[in-house]
């Protein structure tokens, strides 16, 4: 169970500090990489938009059930983000973290980020499956998820940009049973 790492709602310059983040190459690419247009890519809300959103505005992406956003903490600082898009009508989760501090990097705070989210996932939100679209580039986010008992599921074929060319990415996955085996075992 998660020690090190928290899962906070987002706040806004908890918004800010993703938008700096994901200007850094290393770190989008490793998240959900480019838009065609330069841009990087963000799938619960476009940061820079979202720095300058009304209350309401903020309130509506932030609390969207089917987009769970939570910012990650680890003692008392934010070192990233994750987001659930929710597919109610399956009772899927598609699973996406970022540790956008990259001196975190490597600590295994990725890791505990994950074990919360299934937590949320399986335990809170009551999912049948969680599931995440890993590019073959992002050999560290391939170990975590197959270290943590995610399943191949599949291959989407050449459907993610990354430097001038298209790689395929994986998709893995856990059930509700498979995580309960998990922890109880």
């Amino acid at each position: 169970m998660p020690q090190n790492v928290t899962l906070n709602h987002v706040m806004r310059e908890d918004v800010s500090r993703i938008k700096d983040w994901l200007d850094d190459d290393e770190v989008s690419e490793n998240w959900f990489g480019r838009y065609s247009y330069g841009e990087p890519a963000h799938l619960g809300y476009h940061p820079q938009k979202m720095e300058e959103a009304s209350d309401a505005e903020f309130k509506r992406v932030f609390d969207d059930p089917e987009h769970r956003t939570l910012s990650i903490y680890h003692q008392g600082e934010h070192i990233g983000e994750l987001h659930i898009a929710i597919e109610e009508s399956l009772g899927d989760g598609q699973l996406s973290i970022l540790i956008g501090r990259k001196d975190m990097w490597h600590h295994g705070l990725g890791t505990e980020a994950v074990e919360a989210a299934l937590e949320l996932g399986f335990g809170e939100l009551g999912l049948f499956r969680i599931w995440v679209d890993i590019p073959e580039y992002n050999e560290a986010a391939r170990i975590l998820f197959d270290h943590l008992g995610f399943a191949h599921e599949g291959t989407l074929r050449k459907n993610r940009p990354h430097e001038g060319s298209r790689f395929d990415s994986v998709v893995m996955g856990m059930l509700a049973t498979e995580y309960a085996q998990k922890i109880q075992g």
